[in-house]
């Protein structure tokens, strides 16, 4: 249910579950993780999804069953931040709950016009993943932050990029190609000078 392109030193990744809005089980998420951890690699990875969602999430079984509180969350959002190369999420639709972790974990948001955005955690009960307030807060703000998580607010992409959440409103047909138009610079380029660019931005 996972699909990954290797294109040189572009990696992209697909997830391949539409009628499901690529809700997330246990077993893909730990393929995105070792995708993410393989992509060390590669020069840039880009995510994204098919249909009309990007990711509603875990899916509702085996959040049941216990994967909303799963460490493979933090472990997909850990090695996605550690990579040394560009990432890009290529958010094609609605983003929600966990799989939020992994789009605020790249470097660079770029989301299709009438996405939303929200993670339920408040209404659910449960904790978000230990790293995913912090970084949602570098992007747009710990109060701002707070409105999402606790107050459970959903952004739509117009706001999403008025604050910060998202980079770039890229049309549907185009999302994937925008997203490897901005990482060519970086894939042709030695790898040390990108390295050297990462180390030298805060996160």
């Amino acid at each position: 249910m996972i699909e990954l392109v290797k294109d040189g030193g572009l990696w992209v990744a697909t997830l391949d579950r539409p009628d499901k809005a690529n809700s997330l089980t246990a077993a893909m998420l730990e393929e995105l993780a070792e995708i993410a951890e393989a992509a060390q690699e590669a020069r840039a990875l880009i995510l994204t999804g098919r249909g009309r969602v990007f990711s509603a999430g875990a899916d509702l079984d085996a959040a049941r069953a216990g994967l909303a509180t799963s460490p493979l969350w933090e472990r997909l959002s850990g090695a996605i931040a550690a990579l040394p190369g560009l990432s890009i999420a290529a958010l094609n639709g609605t983003l929600a709950g966990g799989a939020m972790g992994m789009a605020l974990a790249c470097d660079l948001r770029l989301a299709v016009p009438g996405a939303k955005f929200f993670y339920p955690v408040m209404k659910l009960g449960f904790l978000p993943q230990p790293s995913d307030p912090a970084r949602m807060a570098a992007l747009i703000g710990p109060a701002r932050a707070k409105l999402i998580l606790m107050g459970g607010q959903k952004i739509e992409a117009e706001e999403a990029l008025r604050i910060g959440l998202i980079d770039r409103i890229v049309d549907g047909d185009t999302l994937v190609d925008e997203a490897r138009a901005i990482a060519a610079d970086t894939i042709a380029q030695d790898p040390t000078i990108a390295h050297g660019i990462k180390a030298l931005i805060p996160r």
